[in-house]
């Protein structure tokens, strides 16, 4: 049974994208860096996005741009190849394991795949997409002392009726991760964005942990990432604004039961849940989603 470290309360290092420029990074950086984009029907987005990247790889900011694609119907794998990304397909990495359980197996098996020391994962379906999402989230990990884990945070425009300009998306976030970890996991109340998909971390800790295969892998990588390395060697980075797609409401409500099913089954772990409490209520599909081990272990298996 794995418990929450028993540590002083450092505050969680805040940066602002704007610190790193991408020639502090290419100047400062010891470290190989690939960046994986999961995409699924991202035709309308990829192509931008990987050319962004790629431009990057020019300046000296990172060596790798990895697309896993979901068998997208609407050619995202070959406009990220056109583009002059590598693309694998998610259906293809570690088939030993069966179907791939959404993003986070996609991301999971990815794993095994990348060339790079440190790992930025960034959506692929991002409109707009500025170079500063990837250089503000490998900015902490190249240029700061200690900092293995990153997530980005941000705000993200939902255009409706009543609300103020640049809010309102999110919702999942605002409603129920960030209280959740206000009231379980008090040390993680100062993260702004922990369902956010923009996350950097060493590859060799993200090996180490756990991945959930659906809604829940953020919230699972924050928490297991803080269990692994405690706060002090964490950090997030103000993107300023993103935006892409948003869920309807119908699909706020399995994705926010996931979430918390997700930190239940992490206080089971803790030993402040009885056992089992994460998905003895759940509805059909809303439990806590089936967790791939670390990566490290599997492959020693």
């Amino acid at each position: 049974m794995s418990a929450a470290p028993s540590r002083t309360s450092p505050k969680l290092r805040t940066f602002h994208h704007a610190a790193y420029p991408p020639e502090r990074i290419a100047g400062e950086r010891r470290h190989s860096v690939s960046v994986c984009l999961p995409a699924r029907e991202c035709a309308g987005t990829v192509g931008e996005i990987v050319a962004t990247l790629l431009g990057l790889a020019g300046r000296g900011v990172l060596d790798e741009v990895l697309v896993i694609d979901a068998a997208s119907a609407d050619g995202t794998a070959d406009i990220a190849a056109r583009a002059g990304a590598r693309v694998l397909q998610e259906g293809e990495l570690m088939p030993g394991y069966g179907p791939v359980l959404g993003k986070g197996d996609a991301m999971w098996r990815a794993l095994g795949s990348v060339s790079g020391e440190l790992v930025c994962f960034l959506d692929a379906d991002t409109e707009g997409f500025s170079a500063h999402f990837a250089t503000g989230l490998l900015g902490p990990l190249t240029c700061e002392p200690d900092v293995t884990f990153v997530k980005g945070f941000y705000r993200r425009p939902l255009e409706a009726p009543g609300e103020p300009p640049g809010e309102g998306g999110g919702r999942v976030n605002h409603l129920t991760a960030r209280p959740a970890l206000s009231l379980f996991y008090p040390e993680l109340a100062a993260v702004r964005q922990p369902l956010a998909g923009e996350v950097a971390a060493s590859r060799e800790l993200l090996r180490s942990l756990p991945f959930a295969t659906g809604y829940g892998v953020e919230i699972a990588m924050l928490i297991d990432a803080w269990r692994a390395v405690g706060l002090e060697s964490m950090a997030q980075v103000d993107l300023d604004e993103h935006r892409n797609r948003h869920q309807p409401l119908a699909a706020l409500a399995p994705m926010a039961r996931t979430v918390l099913a997700t930190i239940a089954r992490r206080l089971e772990q803790d030993g402040r849940l009885q056992p089992g409490a994460s998905s003895e209520h759940a509805a059909p599909g809303e439990a806590a989603p089936v967790e791939r081990p670390a990566l490290a272990h599997a492959e020693d298996a």
